[in-house]
């Protein structure tokens, strides 16, 4: 079965609902199971449970089927992202303009080359898309 991943913020930001947004519609389209991810960052110590993540993802978008909820604990957002991804083994990954922007500026930091999409394509293997800020 085909795997989408979605890294969202808690609570939910009104960017976060944009791509959580397109992450359910790529979904359905495909007839995929959706993984809904936040990472808790260790430095930040405030808690998120998955019940709270699926919770708030319920209340903007009602249930969602195949869905799966994952709360993960992290020093570096991208880092754990890139795992959670290629752990879940996802065929898509569905990110906001903002989380593209982060990754951008860590791979200037590796490479001379920030092209984000095309690196998580080459470490990662599943399609990336990349969803505007809405404006």
């Amino acid at each position: 079965m085909t795997r989408v991943v979605v890294p969202v913020r808690y609570p939910l930001t009104d960017h976060s609902e944009r791509t959580l947004a397109e992450a359910i519609r790529v979904a359905e389209e495909r007839d995929a199971a959706l993984t809904v991810l936040h990472v808790n960052l260790y430095h930040r110590g405030r808690e998120v449970s998955r019940a709270g993540l699926k919770r708030a993802v319920e209340e903007e978008f009602g249930r969602v089927p195949r869905a799966r909820y994952v709360v993960r604990e992290g020093f570096l957002v991208e880092e754990t992202i890139l795992e959670e991804v290629a752990a879940e083994g996802a065929d898509v990954v569905v990110i906001g303009h903002k989380q593209a922007g982060r990754w951008r500026r860590m791979l200037r930091k590796l490479t001379s080359d920030p092209d984000i999409e095309g690196y998580l394509r080459a470490k990662l293997d599943a399609e990336v898309l990349t969803v505007g800020d809405g404006r």
